[in-house]
């Protein structure tokens, strides 16, 4: 390979400077891993076991050699290679690595913040690997995603709830508990007190769930302040594992950088040891700060996870229809936008007596929080939504794309949910609570249906899914509103879930009227 052709760069892998400070060159000689995904044959959604998926569409042992001869002439060592999930994890020197990708690597200074590296420009591989890479990670380290949870401000007197009531208000499959289910959950930073779910669990009057964290990448379960990533953490096992208290929750803990984020969803999804029927995520950031390879490489993680009938349930974001960039324009979140996620909208919830009185898009004015949605501009109009009657984004140009969100759920901090965080009971809100939501009443769908009901979005895009979910018909998101009738619209998706009129549509049976609903005057 030595006498190869000039260097390809890789499709998707040009990074923008960082909007902070270069402050010099990091030390060549430091340690550094990348993690380098391999192109393979995608699947379709179906129910594949972990084992058949990995030897259908696992990376080919032709192009695992050509990346070790690769790295053996660059002086890298190829320490762990993972054919399931298509990975070769190569290690070395930071300069032997940038080296070998072609990478410009400068350090950068957030004010008050630590300095991280960041890469600038294109990575490149040799013509031989053109095509065999599709991304490399790790070389840029700047922090890809925020947590989209909202504490409730203090003094609020509005409404609040324990998440079981939510779920009881939503009609929740009864009887069951996620038994003989497993739920994986991606955290990239914080952590979780035993105590803390110890007293939150018994103040409920149920058992403690199982909770495991996994240590990816070096991510590790890392408590610190309740206002911090502590506080999406905590909302995410307590939402889930009290919804679903039967279910084996698996924390995966990983650092905030793309390669992070990735290896870990990655390592969820194939993870053939604990089996997860879903994975939650409750972080994301706006689809302009995402590198292509990035974006395309996570979809990919999803599209095997429908492959093996995992469902993915991702947060929608907190920031309305401009996702929280100062640009005039709309923008969706990522990794919601991407067509293999269940994005997850929020609403503002109103309940009496266990019964839903109101229930609008989510959206407390400028700086307060609302719901994310909107069109993506990165990801087309996925096939179950070509019905939908998606419409074109409100930029210029009116460019058709992937609809975000596909449902939602109680999202408003005032309306929001009851919870522990490092000794403190704090009420939160946020979309980050929909995605544990929602991925709770599927490991609740799994035990009662006695399979994994894994991709979801065609069912819902369904006449059979619809009539199983709640239209919100009042509130916008900012660039985009909510309308009379039982279509699809950007601020809150196909609606909110009616549990038992969903598990009896996916059993084939016609839905019920779902719980009971008093309409607003």
């Amino acid at each position: 390979m030595s006498d190869e052709p000039s260097a390809i760069p890789i499709r998707g892998s040009e990074h923008t400077a960082p909007g902070h400070e270069r402050v010099g060159d990091p030390d060549a000689e430091s340690p550094a891993t990348v993690t380098v995904y391999l192109r393979g044959l995608e699947p379709t959604p179906g129910h594949l076991s972990r084992q058949d998926y990995a030897a259908a569409h696992g990376a080919a042992a032709a192009d695992v050699e050509l990346i070790r001869q690769f790295a053996a002439e660059r002086g890298l060592s190829a320490d762990h290679v993972d054919t399931a999930r298509r990975s070769v994890r190569l290690s070395g020197s930071l300069g032997s690595l940038a080296a070998a990708f072609g990478a410009t690597v400068g350090l950068y200074q957030p004010p008050g913040g630590d300095a991280y590296r960041a890469v600038v420009g294109h990575l490149t591989v040799p013509a031989a690997l053109d095509g065999v890479v599709t991304g490399v990670f790790g070389l840029d380290e700047r922090p890809i995603a925020q947590p989209h949870f909202r504490p409730r401000d203090a003094g609020t007197t509005a409404a609040q709830y324990t998440p079981p009531e939510v779920a009881t208000a939503y009609g929740f499959p009864a009887g069951v508990t996620g038994s003989g289910q497993c739920a994986a959950i991606i955290e990239l930073g914080g952590g979780f007190r035993e105590d803390d779910l110890s007293d939150y669990f018994s103040s409920l009057g149920i058992s403690l769930p199982a909770v495991e964290a996994v240590s990816v990448n070096g991510g590790q379960n890392a408590p610190g302040k309740p206002n911090g990533p502590d506080g999406e953490v905590m909302l995410d096992i307590e939402v889930l594992g009290s919804v679903a208290p039967g279910a084996n929750l698996a924390v995966y803990f990983t650092p905030n950088t793309d390669q992070g984020f990735i290896d870990a969803v990655s390592t969820a999804v194939h993870d053939s040891a604990r089996n997860p029927s879903v994975v939650s995520i409750s972080w994301g950031g706006p689809e302009s700060t995402w590198t292509e390879q990035a974006m395309q490489q996570m979809e990919s993680a999803f599209a095997a996870a429908a492959a093996m009938g995992v469902t993915v349930t991702v947060a929608a974001g907190d920031n309305g229809s401009s996702d929280g960039v100062n640009d005039g324009l709309a923008h969706v979140d990522f990794p919601a936008s991407a067509p293999h996620a269940l994005a997850c909208g929020g609403t503002t919830l109103q309940v009496q007596g266990g019964r839903i009185i109101a229930e609008t898009v989510w959206n407390d004015g400028a700086g307060h929080g609302a719901g994310g949605g909107g069109i993506s501009v990165v990801f087309a109009v996925p096939s179950y939504q070509q019905d939908a009657d998606i419409p074109p984004s409100v930029n210029p140009g009116g460019q058709p794309g992937r609809g975000v969100p596909d449902v939602a759920g109680d999202a408003d901090p005032e309306t929001g949910y009851v919870v522990r965080v490092d000794g403190q009971q704090m009420t939160i809100g946020g979309t980050s609570a929909v995605a544990p939501l929602w991925a709770a009443l599927v490991v609740l769908l799994n035990q009662a249906i006695g399979q994994p009901v894994g991709f979801l979005q065609p069912f819902l895009y369904s006449g059979g899914g619809m009539a199983a979910l709640h239209p919100i018909t009042e509130g916008n998101n900012g660039a985009y509103s909510a309308g009379p009738g039982t279509g699809w619209n950007a601020c809150s998706g196909l609606g909110s879930p009616m549990g038992q009129a969903l598990l009896l549509a996916l059993r084939g049976a016609a839905p019920s009227a779902g719980p009971a609903r008093v309409e607003r005057p």
